[in-house]
């Protein structure tokens, strides 16, 4: 991505999807021009991003058992220097941080990995995954032919690389990963370094080589990857953007095939279907000889704490097939996993056929691969997005949806259909649990606004806010001593900000306050204020929301203020002086024991820059547990000392609503009871409409027609033999520990609407209900066949008919 560059792969070796093996022993990966070789043999492989800092150490086996279930064979990940190495040569790969722990569960699981080291990931994560300790390295510039930066680059990659040899974790030593990653989309750079650029992708290249794998490394978006790396493709729609391997030798890999997109304070949320996300899957796989695809994100997680880039929300990737909370997301992990179990019947004839295309027509054709064997696997592609089309292949005649392709892994029977989802659609639901609605239950404790006199960091300029806070903290404080003598007392103030937020306080008082956006960090404030005849103090609070995270010379990027003027006045150049942080920061009062270290309060009315302090007890049960904090404005929140990160409620987006309602609170950041909260809320709002509450799926919904092929089952998409097509049916399926409680609507006939609005049409089966309610109630999961047959005759003969049930989880 632009802010979507990634590129590692974490892989077990395994079969994947319905039955893995235990990894083999001293595997070899290579490659050809058709694809990654593993001991000799072809394979296409289905690969998903889970990056293990954003989640939890106990949801990982869940997130990588539900990646194999929906049909993966890969894991990637990013490798996260800035939190290995937070300061030159001071290491830590403890709790969210232990990726090699993560790469053994993936591996006890049996799936490959793909290590995306980079070490710049961009990903946006603070400054692109650099430790900022590497700014004030003398002479550096980064991501060029420059030999500090080289240094400390390969130095990491190496430190990597030696952890994962001495737990044995390559594939040639017997482990998982089967494909790593160096440096990540600089071709999008690469120019603007002119021959220090190519030169620096030369030294990459070969930097990686030397270390000695075993293993097969890539270049995710870098045309120029040099031999034997191969280069790779990020994007929405690799089948259409792509110019290809850079060598006939080398195979076709996508390495970020976007289930969604980044979303920043303000953006609205960017929904892909499953349906486009499918189409331009297969596409790559059958015009682009694609071997290897990674979903990017298959769970995107949580940017705890301050780990997002600049302007980038706490939630990433929610609308992945693993939602923020690992919770399954339907129809889009459904339809993802029988696509990967159609395409599975068929991965030998592709990987080891010939291809011919056929033209059915003017937007339609027929691709067509064969082996000399007589096997034979056809993808009939309706090329047109407005209409249906009948298509005649092989003297038999077959309907396309629009913007649609069909898989017959023998030629003749249909398979899966990339626009037709047979996949349930489900529902997720917030229930509160706790309601924080009493004055009484918070305390309050109000950040000092500092004054010149009190600040020891003094200078004659502006100075710039990164280099200033050294990522200790989002705060800087700019403040000033101004003499009025006038019996003039409004004056205008006018501050120029490299971003992204300020607060402009005037003897203790708000002034005013600004911000910018994702796509425009500078902005300008200007506002009157009353300047009194004698000393007045100007406190202005400049607030980042997050490091930048991509492009050339990150190392000179700006932020803070760069001018102030009052009333036509220049005081750029003027005496400032400087806080960094907050007090309620340096005093950890978000943590049980810094909280004791200041006096708080019963809260009364809102005020800015406050901390908000209460306890709750833990929700019952497993379900995953979030924030609602609706109703506040923008600040950061804490829960046992332990950051869940940013929000900023009240910049809506274009629709009116916040960019994010609820924060992720891992079950593992909890106690039975007495859980510290901690809230710091820069503006005017109160805290009396939080809540906790639960998450979890309340509502299934399954629609199936006569045009829906029958779905693969898992036990045959690895034999094409075993393969036959069996009935249509309708699959319901709640989350652990709930059961289907009720049946709210159920019709065989024509009913209209989908699952938020529908009724019976004019033909129904009038037993629909009670056929339904006696397959499906009181049971976790349930399937019920779309044949007349199962529902006692048929309500109207020579029609087509659909099935539709909505039903509820308890």
């Amino acid at each position: 991505m632009v802010s979507f560059g990634w590129c590692i792969i974490l892989l077990a070796v395994a079969v994947v999807g319905g039955g893995g093996n235990t990894t083999v022993a001293g595997a070899n990966v290579s490659y050809d021009g058709r694809s990654l070789l593993i001991d000799g043999q072809r394979k296409i492989l289905f690969s998903g991003s889970i990056h293990y800092p954003r989640s939890t150490p106990d949801m990982w086996p869940s997130l990588i058992a539900k990646a194999k279930e929906g049909g993966l064979d890969v894991i990637q990940t990013y490798v996260f220097w800035n939190l290995h190495e937070p300061q030159p040569g001071q290491y830590d790969f403890t709790g969210r941080k232990d990726i090699v722990s993560f790469i053994k569960q993936v591996q006890q699981q049996g799936l490959y990995v793909s290590l995306r080291i980079g070490p710049f990931i961009e990903a946006e994560w603070s400054y692109g995954g650099l430790p900022f300790w590497l700014h004030d390295v003398p002479e550096i510039v980064f991501r060029t032919n420059n030999e500090p930066f080289k240094f400390y680059m390969q130095n990491f990659t190496t430190k990597i690389v030696n952890m994962m040899k001495a737990e044995n974790m390559f594939a040639s030593q017997g482990g998982p990963i089967i494909i790593s990653q160096i440096e990540n989309e600089y071709q999008n750079i690469e120019g603007t370094f002119h021959e220090e650029g190519s030169q620096y992708v030369k030294w990459t290249a070969q930097m990686a080589m030397d270390q000695n794998t075993g293993e097969p490394w890539m270049m995710c978006k870098q045309e120029d990857a040099p031999d034997p790396v191969i280069n790779t493709c990020n994007g929405m729609r690799c089948d259409e953007t792509w110019n290809g391997p850079n060598s006939p030798n080398k195979p076709s890999i996508w390495t970020e095939n976007w289930t969604s997109f980044l979303q920043g304070y303000g953006d609205d949320t960017y929904m892909r279907s499953a349906e486009d996300l499918a189409f331009h899957t297969t596409m790559f796989i059958i015009k682009m000889n694609g071997s290897f695809v990674n979903y990017y994100m298959y769970h995107g997680g949580t940017n705890f704490g301050r780990t997002s880039a600049a302007f980038i929300i706490t939630s990433y990737y929610d609308q992945a097939p693993l939602d923020e909370y690992g919770i399954i997301r339907q129809p889009k992990y459904g339809h993802l996993m029988d696509m990967h179990a159609a395409l599975k019947l068929c991965s030998q004839t592709l990987l080891y056929g010939n291809l011919t295309i056929q033209h059915l027509g003017q937007n339609q054709d027929a691709y067509v691969y064969a082996r000399n064997s007589g096997e034979c696997a056809a993808f009939l592609v309706n090329n047109s997005s407005r209409d249906s089309v009948q298509v005649v292949f092989r003297n038999a005649s077959y309907t396309l949806p629009p913007k649609s392709i069909s898989i017959l892994p023998d030629c003749k029977n249909v398979a899966f259909n990339t626009a037709i989802v047979s996949s349930q659609v489900s529902t997720r639901a917030m229930q509160p649990i706790v309601s924080f609605d009493s004055p009484q239950q918070w305390e309050v404790f109000g950040e000092v606004v500092p004054q010149f006199d009190q600040t020891s960091l003094r200078s004659d300029t502006l100075l710039e806010q990164m280099n200033t806070t050294k990522d200790t903290s989002d705060y800087l404080w700019y403040t000033m001593r101004m003499q009025v003598n006038s019996s003039e007392t409004q004056y205008m103030l006018k501050v120029s900000s490299f971003g992204h937020v300020l607060r402009a306080y005037v003897n203790g008082a708000l002034a005013g306050s600004a911000h910018g956006a994702r796509k425009a960090t500078d902005f300008t404030f200007e506002n009157t204020i009353s300047l009194p005849t004698g000393i007045n103090n100007i406190s202005i609070l400049s607030i980042m929301v997050g490091l930048p995270d991509s492009g050339a010379f990150m190392e000179r990027r700006s932020a803070g203020l760069h001018e102030v003027l009052i009333q036509e006045l220049n005081f750029t150049n003027s005496p400032w002086g400087y806080q960094v942080g907050l007090l309620g920061e340096k005093l950890s009062i978000y943590t049980d024991e810094g909280s004791t270290k200041v006096s708080w309060n019963q809260y009364q009315n809102p005020s800015t820059l406050t901390w908000y302090k209460t306890t709750f007890d833990a929700p019952e049960g497993t379900e995953p547990v979030a924030l609602n904090l609706g109703s506040m404005g923008k600040g950061e929140a804490w829960i046992n000392g332990q950051s869940i990160g940013r929000y900023w409620v009240s910049f809506k987006t274009s629709s009116g609503s916040p960019s994010q309602t609820w924060y992720n609170v891992p079950r593992s950041f909890l106690k039975p009871t007495g859980n510290l909260l901690v809230l710091f809320e820069e503006e005017y709002v109160n805290p009396l409409n939080i809540s906790i509450d639960t998450v979890s799926i309340n509502k299934v919904y399954g629609r199936v027609s006569d045009l829906h092929p029958p779905r693969v089952n898992s036990r045959d998409m690895h034999d094409r033999y075993r393969w036959r097509p069996k009935s249509i049916r309708v699959y319901l399926r709640c989350p652990r520990k709930r059961n289907i409680s009720k049946i709210v609507f159920a019709s065989l006939g024509n009913p209209s609407g989908d699952c938020e609005n529908y009724s019976v049409g004019k033909f129904h089966s009038p037993n629909s209900q009670q056929v339904v309610e006696k397959a499906c109630l009181g049971k976790r999961q349930c399937s019920v066949s779309h044949t007349t047959k199962s529902f006692g005759g048929d309500p109207c003969p020579g029609t087509s008919k659909t099935l539709l049930v909505d039903a509820r989880c308890e």
